[in-house]
């Protein structure tokens, strides 16, 4: 976000540069959360993601243990979370993730 803010960069080659849509990266800069100097921002914290090619290959029917939630998405997609998430980050992936 702060590659951003650089005077002289385009949001275009930033998000070009981390394989992100720049409409994408319009909305994070005018979403107040990402504003800079908010005092409760802090750092960046990112979900360690594995992307897999073909779902149904993948797709186990088996029961969850104790810890992990599997959401199934109605575009196909579904998203597996092991151990402690934050509500909140997890409602946004999924919103992301839904278009």
């Amino acid at each position: 976000m702060a590659q951003t803010l650089v005077p002289g960069v385009s949001v275009a080659q930033v998000a070009r540069r981390y394989d992100l849509n720049a409409n994408q990266v319009f909305n994070w800069r005018r979403d107040p959360r990402f504003q800079p100097g908010d005092a409760g921002l802090g750092e960046a914290h990112f979900l360690p993601v594995e992307v897999i090619g073909d779902p149904a290959a993948h797709r186990q029917v088996r029961q969850p243990g104790p810890g992990s939630i599997e959401i199934a998405l109605a575009n196909g997609r579904s998203l597996r979370l092991i151990g402690d998430v934050d509500p909140d980050a997890v409602a946004r992936l999924v919103r992301s993730l839904e278009t």
